[in-house]
C-alpha cells in the first residue's frame, strides 16, 4: 500500500477519539501509512433528547456511513453496540478488533457499591435495558432504587454524581477504560445482574466493500472469538425487531476447559421499564465456526424468547 495517510472517521467525543486513535495506532502498525483522525459529527451528538426517543439505532452511525460512502474517508471506527444490526450495502464491517471488558459499572458517591446504595437513591442511565434490569434486580432483592434518565459524556454523567445530583451513574467497563478513568469506577456489576448491551465493549472497523486491499489490511485487527459472540448477540437484537436503544441484554461468553475453549453461552433479558417482568434465557452450544452459525445461534434464542412474551416487554419494536 502506497504512503498515502489513511482517513479514519470518528466521532468527536473524547471516548470516540481515544478509542478510534487506538485504532488507528494498530492500522499504522499493521500497513506502515500514517492514519489522521477525520472528525464528523453526528446526529446523537448535537441532539439533546434521550436516545429511545430520538430512536437509539444508527443516530451515532449514519453520519460515519455517509463519510465513507461520499469518500470523505477511508474507513470508520464505530462502538459496536451503537450499529443497526443491518449491514449496508456498499460497507464492509472489515475488523472487529478484541473486545474490552464487557460489563456495566457503578460510579457512586462514597464509593459506595450499587447494593450498599441508600434507600431510594438516585441512579442515572440513559439506557432502557439498563433501567428494566436494575429495578428488576432491586425487585427482587428488596432494595429502594430510583432510576432517573440522563444523556451527556462520561464527565457530564459523572458530575451529576461529584455535585450530589444523584447518588450514582452506571457506565460502560470498556469506555472508562479506554479513557483511562477506570479507577473511578465503585462497583463492576456481575453480568448475572446486568446483561450488557448486545456488542458491548466491542469496536467495529467498518470500510467500503470495494476496497479489498483495505479490507485484508483491517481485517488483521480482527479476533474471530469476538466476532462471533458479537455477531449471535446482535443476531438475537435483530430476531426480537428491536433496536439499539430497546431493553434487551446480551452476552455470548466462551466457556472454556483449561486452556481450551469448548463452548459459547448465549444469555438474554428483556424486561419492563418497571423491572415488573422479565424474559431471561440461555443457550449453550458449539463455539460457532461460521457467520451463519453464530447467527443462527441468536435466532434461535430469540425464538423461544418471543415464545415466553419477551415482544409485549419491549414497548415499540423497531421496524
Amino acid at each position: 500500500m502506497s504512503e498515502k495517510a489513511l482517513r479514519l472517521g470518528t466521532r468527536r467525543s473524547k471516548l470516540a477519539m481515544a478509542q478510534s486513535g487506538q485504532v488507528a495506532e494498530a492500522v499504522s502498525q499493521v500497513t506502515g501509512r500514517p492514519v489522521e483522525l477525520v472528525e464528523v459529527t453526528t446526529y446523537g451528538d448535537t441532539s439533546r433528547e434521550h436516545l429511545a426517543q430520538i430512536g437509539g439505532t444508527g443516530v451515532f452511525v449514519t453520519a460515519l456511513r455517509d463519510a465513507l460512502v461520499s469518500g470523505e474517508v477511508d474507513f470508520a471506527v464505530h462502538s459496536l453496540k451503537d450499529l443497526p444490526t443491518a449491514q449496508p450495502e456498499g460497507l464492509a464491517l472489515a475488523a472487529v478488533p478484541l473486545r474490552e471488558d464487557p460489563r456495566d459499572v457503578i460510579v457512586a458517591r462514597d464509593a459506595l457499591k450499587f447494593t450498599d446504595l441508600p434507600r431510594g437513591a438516585r441512579i442515572g442511565t440513559g439506557s432502557p435495558r439498563r433501567t428494566a434490569q436494575l429495578n428488576a434486580y432491586a425487585r427482587a432483592h428488596g432494595l429502594d432504587i430510583e432510576t432517573v434518565p440522563i444523556r451527556g459524556n462520561v464527565d457530564t454523567r459523572i458530575r451529576y454524581v461529584h455535585d450530589g445530583e444523584l447518588d450514582a451513574v452506571v457506565l460502560a467497563a470498556a469506555g472508562l477504560s479506554r479513557i483511562g478513568r477506570i479507577d473511578e469506577v465503585t462497583d463492576f456489576l456481575s453480568v448475572d445482574t446486568v446483561l450488557p448491551a448486545p456488542g458491548q465493549g466491542a469496536l467495529a472497523v467498518e470500510c467500503s466493500a470495494d476496497d479489498a486491499e483495505l479490507i485484508a489490511a483491517l481485517g488483521e485487527l480482527d479476533d474471530p472469538f469476538t466476532r462471533v459472540a458479537v455477531t449471535a448477540e446482535r443476531s438475537l437484537l435483530a430476531a426480537l425487531e428491536a433496536g439499539c436503544s430497546a431493553p434487551v441484554g446480551a452476552l455470548a461468553d466462551l466457556l472454556a476447559d483449561g486452556q481450551i475453549v469448548k463452548e459459547m453461552r448465549l444469555r438474554g433479558v428483556v424486561g419492563t421499564p418497571d423491572g415488573s417482568r422479565t424474559v431471561q434465557m440461555s443457550t449453550t452450544g458449539p463455539v460457532p465456526e461460521t457467520h451463519e452459525a453464530a447467527t443462527a445461534l441468536g435466532r434461535d434464542l430469540a425464538a423461544r424468547m418471543l415464545a415466553q412474551g419477551a415482544a409485549g416487554l419491549m414497548g415499540e419494536r423497531a421496524q
